[in-house]
């Protein structure tokens, strides 16, 4: 198995998203309309100063969103993952709802705020196995005090991925593995396998299609994200 038929592989589910609020909004039709997505528009009163999502799925009601937690993902902000603030963050909430939806066109900025939630996680479980792809390693520079802390501070078990444009410094707890074999260096990915609690566990897959734009999904599933990693590890041995 390779991450590209992970990726094939995806059961995109099948969602309709309805945006509410006193005009259109296209930028926010625009970043929701994904494979599998039905983007509609009911209209609110002007005086309604906040709007909503209603997401649908095939069961019915999946959930609700605010505007403002959307807008938000548009443009994140990115927390380390032992910050408080990170918790309470509004754009968690569309991370909880859209979860496995494979979105065309991510930017590096909302997957540094959606691997933050996987590092959280990480952070706050202390255990398991924490698997980072970077594409180029060079990337992990202006990370390192994360994933030093990261091992420092916690018993996890962490693996960087990543063409050798750089050499990191040697660390305990954190095992480097430089120009992977196959795909691997292709795609920006997150794998944390929950510890002893596999329902803690959550995972990034993401491909980058154009420059700083990516196709991508995360997900909460268990089974999807021991995939993906044993993907990784399948291509790297």
């Amino acid at each position: 198995m390779t991450l590209s038929d992970v990726f094939d592989r995806l059961d995109h589910p099948r969602r309709t998203i309805t945006v509410y609020a006193s005009a259109p909004q296209p930028d926010v039709t625009a970043q929701f309309e994904t494979r599998g997505t039905t983007v509609g528009y009911c209209s609110l009163p002007d005086e309604t100063d906040q709007g909503f999502l209603v997401v649908r799925d095939v069961d019915g009601f999946a959930g609700s969103i605010g505007l403002v937690e959307v807008r938000e993902f548009l443009e994140p902000p990115v927390y380390r993952p032992w910050d408080a603030a990170l918790v309470d963050a509004p754009y968690r909430t569309l991370l909880e709802v859209l979860d496995e939806t494979l979105w065309q066109s991510l930017d590096r900025r909302q997957l540094l705020a959606t691997s933050r939630e996987i590092e959280d996680r990480a952070w706050r479980v202390g255990r398991g196995t924490l698997k980072v792809g970077f594409q180029r390693l060079s990337a992990l520079q202006a990370q390192l005090p994360v994933y030093e802390r990261l091992v420092d501070d916690t018993a996890l078990e962490i693996h960087v991925y990543g063409s050798g444009d750089w050499d990191p410094p040697s660390r305990p707890g954190l095992t480097v593995h430089t120009d992977p074999g196959g795909e691997v260096g292709q795609f920006w990915f997150l794998t944390f396998d929950g510890g002893p609690d596999d329902q803690q566990a959550c995972g990034l897959l993401a491909e980058e299609r154009d420059p700083g734009s990516f196709a991508g999904f995360w997900t909460y599933d268990a089974d999807l994200v021991d995939e993906i990693a044993t993907a990784v590890r399948e291509t790297d041995d």
